[in-house]
């Protein structure tokens, strides 16, 4: 595979003539190039006019490469090939680069050129690019290729120092001026009528006030040739060593060429707007920077953008006011890297009523305006600050978080928007922290970790104790000047404070089926009929111990009360015949009772939960971390005043009868899911390795995944 190399436009802040008399003195040999060892001149040419001088060299090049492999090729020394030709009436040099040894193994080519600066005569443009090709190198051949790139990147980062040694070494001799060439007598009044020529390597426009505060990506970057030129978006637009440091930060050498070359393949093929080099670079620390994946994700990403005119949300999209009122999420100044701050409360968010009353995809939306606002911020705050910044911080506060958030189809929703998120906005997020985590919170992460990525999940902190302001809390990455006023800060907060979603605004079944939207239609919630002294009964079996069993629902008619109990052994199966069937079936949902009449409480099956009364319409989740094996059963009993004892149990005659009458049937949708012992563990031990000095979870949360009856009951 060949290896390619493209360096940024280097500039130096001083005149052709003078950066030449700088570089010739690299030669015959360079005391802070350790390597190159010595140079032959091979041939030289001299125009008459003095304007042409090009020299070719044999370099000789003692390679940083271990002796076992020195000895195999047999060979101590390497032999480069170096042409050089200087214009001194263009003002420019180019350099050409070949290997002479192992030629036929490996092929190494190197183009370098010395500009004038279009903009400015008396400054000097750099550039550089390379190609490494092994062909085979008796079985070394990935050695070979980390030893090249490894001399390559480090004789690189020494190109700019050596020049500058040079030109200080000028300056201590009393040369600070090299004069222009002039043309001979004999010839100046052919040169009076010709006109001054272009470089032949145009370079790019970086003007002194590049740097300047408010200065766009576009002003930096287009090579601007003339007026009546088109600048914007052509192939010519290339980047600037100081402008990449100053706006996207310290790159090495190879990572300043990845996204030089994935810049310039977006401009050569992609049809639509070439997004900034920030964003860009995103996608290849995403990826490691490998080219290849980076650019696969990348043209996915934009493909995406486009379809669903994403660039343009900020300016054409207005969230709905039920967001604006409960949604417990807002900017709130930066932190101490001057990262943006993002504040989300989600333990006081109604995460059920917001997607029951907008669906997916205005979460969605909502989410990716987040995001475009925070790109938005970077960018500002890049400005600000003076240095790059191209991610913000997340402040999750958990305070409240309880059941009622892992509502399956909204846990379904976050997984679809974080996977959104993760393949859009790679490397966005530069520190998560999550503070006040509730002992419910490892069933939440358990559910979501898989589908957060690794690099992702390293920038998680989490801190479970109400002591968070203290040494290694939030005062290491947060200003005190700026803590919320509900996290005992002293800065008032303009995030909502959240609260549950009015019932009313929710939208019915056939809406959402309307929008393609398949929430609370979904085929995961089954219906059950609960009748007086008929309950609707639900069997799971555990095979491990501290397992756990998940369960929600809502109370669609009636008051119900619901019971947990556990039995070692299984009860019989409703039978089918119609004298002693235990299973009723009605057009309002099916009614299954598992306890058989002859069953006590207390003998033959015990309870693990207390009663929970449930009234018309409320929705309830819970939880219960399983203590023994065995057969649980999950029940939903008709409530009335008084309530009928747990163990009495109706003949069938009796709930034939009961169905005639409308006032003691009760209706509720329910969905019931068990998250295995290994599984849950391995929630702990996930959560665990995501720690750093700042995540402490406090004693109550580690003693609660090994508790054992732990019933989380909400509304």
């Amino acid at each position: 595979m060949v290896q390619k190399y493209q360096s940024p436009v280097r500039v130096y802040k001083h005149p052709f003539e003078l950066i030449m008399a700088a570089y010739e003195r690299r030669f015959p040999t360079c005391p802070l190039i350790p390597m190159f060892v010595a140079s032959d001149t091979v041939s030289e040419y001299k125009s008459e006019d003095g304007a042409i001088h090009v020299i070719e060299r044999r370099c000789k090049l003692d390679i940083d490469a271990p002796r076992l492999l020195k000895k195999i090729a047999g060979v101590d020394y390497v032999y480069f090939v170096q042409k050089n030709s200087l214009n001194r009436r263009e003002r420019t040099l180019h350099i050409e680069a070949y290997n002479e040894t192992f030629s036929n193994r490996v092929i190494i080519n190197e183009h370098c050129s010395y500009t004038v600066h279009p903009d400015n005569e008396d400054w000097t443009c750099f550039e550089q690019s390379a190609s490494l090709d092994i062909k085979s190198f008796f079985g070394f051949e990935s050695t070979v290729e980390k030893i090249a790139m490894k001399q390559y990147t480090s004789n690189i980062k020494k190109g700019k120092e050596i020049i500058e040694y040079y030109l200080k070494q000028l300056e201590e001799e009393g040369i600070t001026f090299v004069p222009r060439w002039t043309p001979p007598v004999a010839c100046k009044s052919e040169s009076s009528t010709s006109h001054p020529r272009r470089p032949v390597s145009p370079a790019i426009n970086i003007p002194e006030s590049a740097t300047k505060e408010g200065s766009s990506n576009k002003e930096i970057l287009n090579t601007s040739s003339s007026p009546s030129e088109p600048t914007a978006g052509t192939p010519d637009d290339k980047l600037d060593a100081d402008y990449i440091k100053r706006y996207l930060g310290d790159l090495t050498p190879m990572q300043e060429s990845c996204l030089i070359r994935l810049r310039q393949w977006l401009q050569e093929t992609h049809k639509g707007k070439i997004p900034k080099d920030e964003h860009i670079l995103r996608f290849l620390r995403a990826r490691d920077f490998n080219i290849d994946k980076a650019r696969e994700i990348l043209c996915q990403s934009l493909t995406w953008r486009k379809q669903h005119q994403v660039d343009y949300i900020l300016d054409t999209w207005n969230p709905p006011q039920v967001l604006q009122d409960y949604y417990a999420g807002g900017w709130h100044h930066h932190d101490k890297d001057g990262r943006p701050l993002y504040v989300l409360r989600l333990g006081q968010m109604d995460t059920k009523g917001l997607v029951r009353a907008l669906g997916e995809e205005a979460l969605l939306r909502y989410v990716l305006s987040i995001n475009e606002e925070g790109l938005r911020r970077c960018e500002e705050n890049t400005k600000v600050f003076g240095r790059p910044i191209s991610s913000w911080t997340c402040l999750v506060d958990l305070e409240g978080l309880n059941m009622r958030h892992l509502w399956r189809p909204g846990v379904k929703a976050l997984l679809r928007i974080i996977e959104v998120v993760e393949a859009n906005y790679p490397e966005t997020l530069g520190r998560l922290l999550i503070l006040r985590a509730p002992r419910v919170f490892p069933v939440l992460w358990t559910l979501v970790s898989p589908f957060i990525d690794d690099n992702t999940r390293k920038k998680f902190l989490i801190y479970a104790g109400n002591d968070y302001q203290g040494p290694g809390g939030l005062l290491d990455y947060i200003d005190k000047e700026i803590i919320p006023d509900f996290l005992g800060g002293e800065c008032m907060c303009e995030v909502p404070e959240g609260g549950l979603v009015p019932k009313s605004l929710y939208r019915t079944a056939e809406e959402l089926e309307n929008e393609d939207i398949k929430l609370w239609t979904e085929t995961i919630y089954q219906s059950a009929s609960v009748f007086k002294g008929a309950p609707h009964e639900v069997l799971i079996q555990i095979v491990d111990a501290s397992s756990v069993i998940t369960w929600d629902f809502d109370v669609c008619k009636g008051d119900i009360v619901f019971n947990i109990f556990h039995s070692k052994r299984a009860p019989q199966p409703p039978k089918k015949d119609s004298l002693g069937a235990h299973s009723i079936t009605s057009p309002g949902g099916n009614n299954v009772q598992l306890i058989d009449k002859v069953w006590q409480l207390g003998r033959d099956y015990s309870m693990v939960e207390s009663p929970l009364i449930c009234k018309e319409g409320e929705s309830v989740q819970g939880s219960h971390v399983t203590r023994w094996p065995g057969f649980y059963i999950l029940q939903w009993k008709f409530h009335s005043m008084p309530a009928c004892a747990t163990t009495s149990l109706p003949r069938v005659d009796d709930v034939l009868a009961s169905l005639q009458v409308s006032s003691h049937k009760c209706k509720v949708m329910y969905y019931t899911e068990v998250i295995g012992s290994e599984d849950f563990r391995g929630s702990m031990t996930s959560l665990e390795s995501s720690h750093s000095g700042f995540s402490q979870l406090s004693a109550a949360t580690t003693s609660s995944s090994q508790s054992h009856s732990s019933s989380m009951i909400s509304r």
